[in-house]
């Protein structure tokens, strides 16, 4: 996973080359654990979703939304094939479950999936990336519309979205500095 590299570079016009598979699902499992913490979900069932949510695109490719225009993933299949033979059936369970979109769990790791999708597209926006800006704000029937954040669906996550589009990527060390080494 850490060699696949995300397909939205090639609409957002980025070299991020930090930004791969692994990456991705390492911070979405930091983001569905507290979720799950949040809204009182099992976070262990959470961040397991989490890590597993893209695990078929080690076989099937990571595909942005163009070329999930053209091209048919089949992505039971691969999740049968690359999970089903394993002596335990837990993650071919936690991957279904979570493709069902049915459970609380689920619903909390597709929401964790998408604000690590807001946080990298702020990211991208902060260094002057102006697709990115376009990405996050995209144009609805003529209407602008905060397009991320009507996809969310927990409170939790919805809280979390509106504060990643309210502050800048860097505001967390504001306050840290100091003049002084630790002793």
């Amino acid at each position: 996973m850490r060699k696949l590299i995300r397909a939205h570079r090639q609409l957002l016009l980025t070299d991020d080359l930090s930004d791969s598979i692994a990456s991705h699902s390492y911070r979405v499992s930091i983001i569905g654990w507290f979720l799950a913490k949040m809204e009182k979900a099992d976070p262990y069932k959470t961040t397991m979703m989490c890590l597993l949510h893209d695990m078929g695109e080690t076989r099937t490719g990571d595909h942005n939304w163009v070329h999930k225009r053209y091209v048919k993933e089949f992505n039971e299949q691969s999740d049968a094939e690359q999970l089903g033979g394993l002596p335990y059936k837990d993650l071919e369970e936690l991957v279904c479950e979570y493709t069902k979109r049915k459970s609380k769990e689920s619903i909390l790791a597709k929401d964790a999936d998408m604000l690590d999708q807001i946080l990298l597209l702020r990211e991208y926006e902060w260094q002057g990336n102006k697709e990115a800006s376009v990405w996050l704000k995209s144009k609805n029937k003529g209407k602008s519309t905060v397009y991320y954040l009507e996809r969310l669906k927990s409170k939790s996550a919805k809280k979390l979205g509106a504060a990643i589009y309210k502050e800048n990527p860097a505001d967390w060390w504001n306050n840290l500095w100091t003049p002084e080494n630790k002793k």
